[in-house]
């Protein structure tokens, strides 16, 4: 007897949908076949489903047995296969009472020796998948069904054992779907701080840089002395930052649900993401990759912060492949059979001391190291990666009368609000623009008309490109750093002084950097 039943593969943070058929034949000897490209973990799944079958009191089937995962030219990798095979080998050896219905059904989950079902990775671009190709429902474990209700018109149901799925299936004891408040979970999903711009004394300045990056989700890098606050500064940044709209939610969640990185007890990625690597990261640490392609730092950091600390420590090879997502937004990994694309939209905050010792150009202490020692330190940073970065920022040490005063500063609820109003601005901008949210992420060809400048302000701009020696892309930048500026002054047009304090954070583009 031929059954088939269907589960599903994730490429990316996408899924495939597989036909699993399971055919008994009863002329030849007794044995099991597998076919279509399974690798190992799916092979050594037999022995976990004929333990789980039996355990159940249900038999293994004594015939020549073939199990075909279609299509064939994929490769199948991972345990979450047990489910639907187990299920596919009961229809076919006529243990199920209602097989007929396998066709409206996605199942997956691994299988437990004793028939318990164990989570998988990726249960909402299944979901999503299912979905796409009109299933009606999708069986998954207990612990991944909350992640897979996300998705609206399709039933997710949630079992615990393999015997809740047979149950089921049977009409025995059907299980409960399961049906997720998107709006309730959002607003449930955000955390309470632990840190807030308020703690911060003096450094005004670099306060305004941090809210002018997170209004239009620009790049910065944060240069400096030890103990300047660099690192505190940027710690601080996710509290400034808009909440996330729910389409960059689950864009987010499913990145994380591929990466099997969903936090414990968390359904909904509702807080921007920030991802702080160390710098002995490796290049396939940071962008993504393996043998079966998986999402780096910089996917994990979609629609958030990817915080570099001391970024001349980290090696050089791996900040270059930094440059191509830092573009484009995505990042394609490539392997001989396959190529998968993760999205990496995120906002890159930098920090670093200006020399080996720290101190270069410090007002107070002297640099002990020598000319060439801080020249080779800044080569470490190529001018095309700093070309990519929207804000360059000195950050100075703070002064005693600042650190020493008991008033606090503006709270970061107060700048986010400045921050989400903004952001706005720049929703209702882009509405005809899908997957753009902010002045960062604005296509070439939208430039020249939103971020269009008088007479002054194209003359203030000609002048700075002559003199800094500045690149197109770079002039780019600056245009869409002025739009923000004048987002957060409610301006429509961009003026001069938006101009001008755009390009003040160019300052050390060309200055003493190597390229």
């Amino acid at each position: 007897m031929l059954v088939k039943t269907f589960g599903s593969a994730v490429f990316g943070v996408d899924a495939l949908t597989i036909t699993i058929e399971v055919n008994i034949n009863h002329q030849g000897k007794t044995d099991i076949i597998l076919v279509g490209l399974p690798d190992n973990a799916v092979k050594e799944s037999m022995q976990r489903m004929e333990s789980a079958i039996k355990e159940h009191g249900f038999s293994m089937p004594r015939t020549r047995l073939i199990v075909n995962l279609a299509p064939a030219d994929i490769r199948k990798s991972g345990t979450a296969f047990d489910l639907p095979i187990a299920i596919g080998m009961l229809a076919a050896s006529e243990q199920l009472e209602n097989a007929d219905v396998l066709s409206e059904y996605i199942i997956m989950g691994e299988l437990g020796l004793d028939g318990e079902i164990r989570p998988v990775k990726g249960a909402l671009p299944m979901a999503i998948r299912a979905r796409a190709e009109r299933f009606t429902s999708i069986i998954l474990p207990a612990s991944n069904a909350p992640e897979a209700a996300l998705v609206e018109g399709i039933n997710v149901y949630g079992a615990t054992t393999l015997m809740d799925v047979i149950r089921h299936i049977n009409q025995e004891q059907l299980l409960t779907p399961l049906r997720t408040d998107l709006t309730a979970l959002a607003a449930a999903s955000q955390p309470i701080q632990d840190v807030d711009f308020s703690d911060v004394r003096g450094q005004e300045n670099i306060k305004r840089a941090m809210e002018i990056a997170a209004a239009g989700s620009h790049n910065l890098i944060l240069i400096g002395p030890p103990g300047a606050g660099k690192t505190m500064l940027a710690r601080r940044l996710p509290t400034i930052l808009p909440p996330m709209r729910m389409e960059e939610a689950l864009e987010t969640t499913k990145i994380y649900s591929v990466a099997g990185k969903l936090p414990e007890n968390t359904t909904l990625i509702a807080q921007r993401p920030y991802r702080a690597p160390h710098h002995s990261i490796s290049t396939s640490g940071l962008v993504g990759g393996g043998s079966i392609p998986q999402p780096g730092e910089i996917s994990l950091a979609h629609h958030g912060v990817l915080f570099l600390d001391e970024l001349p420590e980290f090696q050089r090879s791996v900040l270059e492949v930094l440059r191509q997502p830092m573009e484009e937004r995505r990042v394609t990994i490539s392997r001989a059979r396959m190529a998968v694309d993760f999205p990496a939209n995120f906002m890159l905050v930098a920090s670093m001391n200006p020399c080996p010792c720290g101190f270069f150009n410090h007002p107070e202490k002297n640099c002990s190291c020598v000319p060439v020692a801080v020249q080779r330190y800044l080569n470490k940073i190529s001018g095309p990666l700093l070309d990519r970065i929207d804000l360059h920022v000195e950050v100075t040490p703070v002064a005693f009368t600042d650190l020493s005063q008991a008033a606090s500063g503006e709270t970061s609820a107060t700048i986010r609000n400045r921050v989400v109003e903004a952001r706005n601005k720049q929703a209702m901008r882009f509405t005809e623009s899908p997957h753009v949210f902010a002045n960062a992420q604005m296509p070439s060809k939208l430039l020249r008309t939103i971020c269009e400048l008088d007479a002054t302000s194209a003359s203030l701009l000609k002048t700075a490109m002559h003199r800094l020696n500045l690149s197109a892309r770079a002039y780019d930048r600056i245009l869409k750093v002025s739009r923000t500026i004048a987002d957060l002054d409610g301006a429509d047009q961009i003026q001069p002084a938006h101009v001008a304090e755009a390009i003040q954070y160019r300052s050390l583009d060309r200055q003493g950097w190597g390229g």
